[in-house]
C-alpha cells in the first residue's frame, strides 16, 4: 500500500490551481521522448490516444462516457471535503488525458481551460458537467439538455439520495471556479 500513497502524494505534489494549460498539455520533453520508443506513440495535442476512425464506436463511446461521467458526478459528495474536491477536478484532467478517443480528448481540455470544472458541490459538479455536455452537444450540432432532468436521466438505482436540480437555473451554478 505504500507505493498507492507515495504515488498519490506525486500526484498532488506541484499542482498550480491557477495554470490550467501547465497541466493539460504535457511538458515538450514527454510529448518529444515516449516511454518506450520502440512501442508508444507520441503525445499529439496532450492526448494519448489517436483519432477514433469508426464514427459508430466513437458515438457509442461518447454516450457510455456521458452517463458514467453525469452518474459519477450524481453520486458526488453534497458537501465534500479539500480533497475530494481536488480529486474530482483531478480526476477531469486525467480524464482529458487518457480518453480513448484523441479528439475527443483535445476538444474536452479545450472545454476544461474555458469552463473549468466546479467541485465545491455534488449539485455544482453536476450541473458543471450538464453546461459542458451541452456545450459538447452544440459544438456537434446536437439539442440540448435540459440540466434540471439529470436525476431522472443518469438514475444509477444506487439508492435514494439525489439533489433538487429542478429549483436551480444551471447557468447561475455557485461556488468556486476550480482550476486543475
Amino acid at each position: 500500500m505504500d507505493w498507492w500513497n507515495a504515488g498519490a502524494k506525486m500526484l498532488h505534489s506541484g499542482v498550480k490551481e491557477d495554470d490550467i494549460t501547465q497541466h493539460i498539455v504535457p511538458h515538450p520533453s514527454q510529448a518529444a521522448r515516449p516511454v518506450d520508443d520502440a512501442n508508444s506513440e507520441p503525445i499529439v495535442n496532450g492526448a494519448y490516444a489517436p483519432k477514433m476512425a469508426n464514427e459508430t464506436a466513437k458515438a457509442e463511446l461518447g454516450r457510455a462516457t456521458w452517463h458514467f461521467l453525469h452518474t459519477m458526478t450524481l453520486r458526488f459528495p453534497d458537501k465534500p471535503t479539500e480533497q475530494q474536491s481536488q480529486d474530482l477536478r483531478e480526476f477531469f484532467r486525467l480524464f482529458s488525458l487518457l480518453y480513448p478517443c484523441g479528439d475527443c480528448a483535445t476538444h474536452f481540455q479545450q472545454l476544461l481551460i474555458e469552463l473549468p470544472p466546479q467541485a465545491g458541490s455534488r449539485k455544482n459538479a453536476a450541473i458543471w458537467l450538464c453546461n459542458a455536455h451541452n456545450a459538447v452537444n452544440k459544438r456537434l450540432g446536437h439539442s440540448q439538455f435540459n440540466c434540471t432532468d439529470l436525476d431522472s436521466t443518469y438514475d444509477c438505482g444506487c439508492g435514494s439520495d439525489t439533489i433538487d436540480l429542478a429549483t436551480i437555473n444551471p447557468s447561475q451554478a455557485t461556488g468556486e471556479a476550480h482550476i486543475m
